[in-house]
């Protein structure tokens, strides 16, 4: 019977690329003839490195005793919005503020976005001076700016958010816009930082084009608030400019402090909530290649394989210590969004060919753990224990964006390194006792946590692998609440809390979806 089917196959490396063997394969599955497979189509591609014998995953779409029909071109165009359409006004122009403008103008909504930084590419410049003077532009770096903090600090897409709403439509909305075609079969689909702000600028056209505005440069710094103060009218911002509309999405991210303390200032409710500390562990990308493809350090990885991942998580004492934002063949980068202090964090190019492997690793903390800032800072305790840390790694790095550093041999030995570790991190390191400078209940979890991933992937612990401090960005210490029916913040009525700065999402993906919902909860309410 004539039929289209979808199904799994698993392939040797060597016959990954082969069409022919997929055919066969298929073929068997089905308990056909190879001659009535008339088409297939590849729907999802991974890896299974985990025996020596490496794998490779493959769905497909087969046709059978037929044709397959023609891909559908992926292309979105949008509505222009109406002269006098009702105005959504969104803080922030990362992926939760872009993908709830796109959806805001499909129903039928104006979206003014308000973005701190500089547009994609004025952004790029401003990296230079972080890199290589060791000065921070406060409001253009690498977290701030179009595109927020992922459009130079990698580009990552996978997420575990698939119940959260329609990712293949965001996946499509970005290939729509520019980003490669492999990022829908991808197991683990990655734009890098060096294509992203491309499909980030396209998405800014599309905006503007449907009658969308976005402003940059343009610092929220208050909020325009009804006479009796339970709803919101718009905001105001640093150079004395007010936005006014029937909804503000807060879609800020989670390094916009500023904001939590305007919120925290004007009695606006937030909650504690758990976030994660740490280094940066960075390698060889050809040891990390040898570890997890099982075989033998000096030999050339096959080209077919990318640059090897690794992800890495238990719980100690009751906490989590994990990997976070791994980077194969990337670089680690400065984070830092003001001049006293010292953030890591990590990025890829999309080839993903540095010679080092970098990753966050993390001990999570709870509100108690910042209980020694509470007199001072009270609900912002978490955010201060951060910045704590960020000053402290300034200090200890001397300055100029210099990171302090450890080998993870000495790091797991309590001893200062007298030489590191070769290091992708362009504004160099200074030898620091890491161990002396985290708090002793994140030191003491995170070295049994490393001996652990250590037994587990031999050779993960070498004198070769060095930390840098701090990665102290993985998320927001604080919750900005909303209520789960309307998503409206339950003090203020059309303030709309959103996506990794509100803490309800952790990547790309899960902000953008976060966004559409917010979008979609604000036209609903109105509606």
């Amino acid at each position: 019977m004539n039929r289209i089917e979808t199904i799994d196959i698993i392939l040797a490396l060597e016959k990954s690329e082969d069409q022919e063997a997929w055919k066969k394969k298929a073929a068997r599955k089905l308990r056909v003839h190879p001659a009535q497979i008339q088409g297939i189509r590849l729907r999802k591609h991974s890896i299974d490195a985990r025996k020596k014998d490496i794998r490779v995953q493959l769905r497909v779409e087969v046709g059978v005793g037929m044709d397959l029909p023609a891909e559908p071109e992926i292309s979105m165009s949008y509505p222009v919005v109406a002269h006098d359409a009702q105005k959504m006004i969104i803080i922030g122009c990362g992926p939760a503020g872009m993908f709830a403008a796109l959806r805001a103008l499909e129903l039928g909504y104006k979206p003014v976005i308000l973005e701190r930084g500089k547009d994609a590419s004025a952004r790029r410049f401003d990296l230079a001076p972080i890199l290589r003077e060791g000065r921070v532009i406060e409001d253009s770096n690498y977290c701030f700016g179009e595109g927020g903090a992922g459009t130079f600090s990698d580009g990552k897409l996978y997420t575990r958010a698939t119940k959260r709403g329609p990712v293949r439509d965001v996946y499509e909305t970005l290939v729509s816009h520019g980003a490669p075609q492999r990022i829908l079969t991808d197991a683990h689909p990655h734009i890098g930082s060096n294509l992203l702000p491309n499909v980030v600028k396209a998405i800014r056209q599309s905006i503007l084009d449907a009658g969308g505005e976005v402003h940059f440069n343009t610092k929220v710094n208050g909020l325009l608030r009804s006479a009796d103060g339970k709803s919101i009218r718009g905001v105001r911002t640093t150079d004395g400019k007010e936005f006014s509309g029937d909804a503000v999405i807060l879609a800020t991210g989670h390094s916009a402090r500023d904001i939590y303390t305007m919120l925290a200032h004007e009695g606006i409710l937030m909650e504690r909530k758990t976030f994660a500390v740490g280094v940066r562990i960075e390698h060889p990308q050809p040891l990390i290649d040898s570890i997890q493809y099982h075989y033998q350090r000096g030999t050339e990885r096959p080209r077919i394989l990318p640059a090897a991942r690794y992800r890495l998580a238990t719980k100690i004492g009751g906490r989590g210590v994990h990997s976070f934002c791994m980077c194969p063949g990337g670089f680690i980068v400065p984070a830092a969004t003001e001049n006293d202090e010292v953030v890591v964090n990590g990025m890829s190019l999309s080839r993903r060919d540095s010679p080092f492997a970098n990753s966050g690793m993390v001990v999570s903390v709870d509100p108690e753990d910042t209980a020694g800032f509470d007199a001072e800072h009270g609900i912002l305790s978490g955010m201060a224990f951060q910045k704590s840390l960020e000053v402290l790694a300034s200090q200890s790095g001397g300055g100029k964006q210099k990171a302090p550093a450890q080998r993870v041999t000495d790091f797991l030995a309590r001893k200062i390194s007298s030489s590191l570790a070769d290091t992708s991190y362009f504004p160099g390191l200074t030898s620091a006792p890491l161990h002396e400078l985290m708090p002793e209940f994140i030191v003491s979890r995170m070295q049994t946590g490393l001996k652990k991933f250590g037994k587990g992937m031999h050779g993960y612990i070498t004198e070769e692998a060095g930390l840098l401090g701090f990665e102290t960005r993985t998320s927001s210490p604080l919750r900005i609440p909303r209520n789960e029916h309307d998503l409206q913040h339950p003090q203020i009525e059309d303030l709309y809390p959103c996506a990794e700065g509100a803490g309800y999402a952790g990547g790309i993906i899960s902000a953008a979806l976060d966004g559409i919902k917010c979008a979609e909860a604000a036209a609903s309410v109105k509606n």
